[in-house]
């Protein structure tokens, strides 16, 4: 075949069959290339996410929890995504900031959290650890049965970081780094790394996972619950990771999964010496389809002295200053997959943020027995540090019509300052666990607290209405580029050979 310009047939000189045919066939690819339409706007649609915060106190839970009212499975229309953090899921010790990070406690949480979003009525669920080169200590097989009496669950810590590695969700398959549009992806390819790249033109799926730093302070505890029979399975543990006693976990719907990109974490410490991780964030980056989500879960600073509050604002700061995600591919149009916080489209900060009412205990005890809650919010130091724009500007908080959320005696409804007879121990109550917002397109439906005595602290849950850019029939674009450069190869194989 000549590797010159293509002529058309010689004036005078007949067209042979062969070459029309190849006339004919290139019209009708370069046809299709002029009326393929687009990419496509994505169309905003709603999809229901649940988000909750509990500071644990340092208390291990034990098999019969029930987390079901905590995650409102029954009490609430089915989420389309999960989104937990805790706190103190460990004490705030010496060994476990300084030393070695306990992360069983993790392990159980995420077990108690499988078992109530998917719920097995018939048939027994096996979850079994990925194929690995464990030893069999490592290996983790256990049945889980309607009872929860057999909810126990020990993961040997050596085998945490193996799972982390071996994430994957259901049939086997990893998340994907990038689930920007192939159409993206070719117009950015330049700028694109080539793990973006590979994530459309290769069936192979690629890891989110954050590359293993060999720290032994945050270390990610994925996907312990994996392998289980698809139709028992709702919902896919997509990302977890723990620092210290911080831990956040989310879950997402199965048949979204696929949607699920650009997975990021980190973690910022604010704590002792002022970084390391008994106080500070974790926070987590992804998009879903082609919208950009930032979930940050806090434990700020502590105290109730006066200017205790400062300290707290320094922290939001820093952490909105310092926290940066990973550079990965570009997108559309050539916007950056976000790395810092603010240049997300969703964002919700959720935590034991600490901030106290700023009122005396005798106070604050009368305007509690008289639910006098508008004038106990007017004193609340979140809302006053807000709205004089120290912290959080430009935030949002939905309306609180709960009492506060600490600090209770054990196992109690009563608050820990009616039994404590040392005002030095005496803690204040006040709503230091809350969830807030940033970005348009988030509506808020119910903002509310738990009731389990489980430890000091109320859970505090949330749900939202969030807006999802979505492509529609991004696979038949993929397709139809695969068509047109088999169209071209036919052609050029009709073309008149010399």
């Amino acid at each position: 075949m000549s590797n010159g310009p293509l002529k058309g047939p010689s004036p005078g000189r007949p067209e042979t069959p062969r070459s029309a045919q190849a006339s004919s066939t290139l019209k009708s690819l370069f046809s299709f290339r002029a009326e393929s339409p687009s990419p496509q706007t994505p169309k905003q649609q709603p999809f229901r996410i649940f988000v909750a915060t509990w500071n644990v106190g340092g208390i291990p839970p034990h098999n019969g929890l029930n987390l079901d009212e905590f995650l409102q499975v029954e009490d609430q229309p089915e989420a389309d995504m999960y989104v937990l953090g805790f706190q103190e899921i460990v004490p705030l010790n010496a060994g476990n900031v300084l030393v070695v990070e306990d992360h069983e406690p993790a392990a159980k949480w995420l077990d108690l959290i499988n078992q109530s979003l998917n719920k097995s009525s018939n048939t027994d669920i096996i979850l079994t650890a990925p194929s690995t080169s464990f030893t069999s200590a490592d290996t983790l097989v256990r049945s889980v049965t309607p009872s929860r009496s057999h909810a126990s669950l020990f993961f040997p810590k050596t085998s945490l970081k193996r799972y982390s590695k071996s994430f994957r969700t259901e049939e086997k398959r990893k998340l994907k780094t990038c689930n920007c549009s192939s159409d993206a992806v070719r117009k950015s390819s330049r700028d694109s790394c080539f793990r973006c790249q590979q994530a459309h033109f290769s069936e192979e799926e690629y890891s989110s996972e954050e590359e293993d730093d060999g720290s032994s302070v945050i270390t990610d505890v994925s996907n312990i619950v994996q392998g289980a029979a698809s139709s028992n399975v709702k919902y896919g543990l997509i990302v977890s990771k723990q620092m210290v006693g911080i831990f956040v976990t989310i879950w997402v719907k199965k048949e979204l999964v696929q949607y699920i990109g650009h997975m990021r974490t980190s973690c910022i410490g604010r704590g002792i010496l002022g970084y390391l991780g008994n106080k500070g964030c974790i926070s987590v980056s992804f998009s879903f389809h082609q919208t950009s989500f930032c979930f940050i879960c806090s434990h700020l600073a502590s105290g109730e002295k006066e200017g205790d509050e400062l300290r707290r604002n320094s922290d939001v700061i820093e952490i909105l200053r310092s926290t940066q995600f990973r550079r990965v591919c570009r997108t559309t149009h050539h916007k950056k997959v976000p790395e810092r916080i603010l240049d997300h489209d969703r964002v919700i900060w959720f935590g034991d943020l600490n901030y106290r009412i700023a009122l005396s205990y005798a106070d604050t005890k009368k305007l509690l027995e008289e639910n006098a809650w508008d004038a106990l919010l007017g004193k609340d130091q979140l809302k006053i540090e807000r709205e004089a724009g120290r912290v959080f500007k430009g935030w949002k908080e939905g309306k609180i019509y709960f009492a506060p959320t600490y600090k209770y005696s054990y196992n109690s409804d009563i608050y820990a300052g009616e039994t404590i007879s040392s005002k030095q121990k005496r803690r204040t109550p006040a709503w230091c666990d809350r969830i807030l917002w940033h970005g348009s397109g988030i509506r808020e439906s119910s903002y509310i607290r738990g009731e389990s005595r489980f430890s000091d602290h109320r859970p505090v849950c949330a749900n939202f209405f969030v807006d999802v850019g979505v492509v529609e029939n991004v696979g038949g674009s993929k397709r139809r580029s695969s068509s047109a450069c088999n169209m071209k190869v036919g052609a050029e194989e009709l073309l008149p050979k010399t």
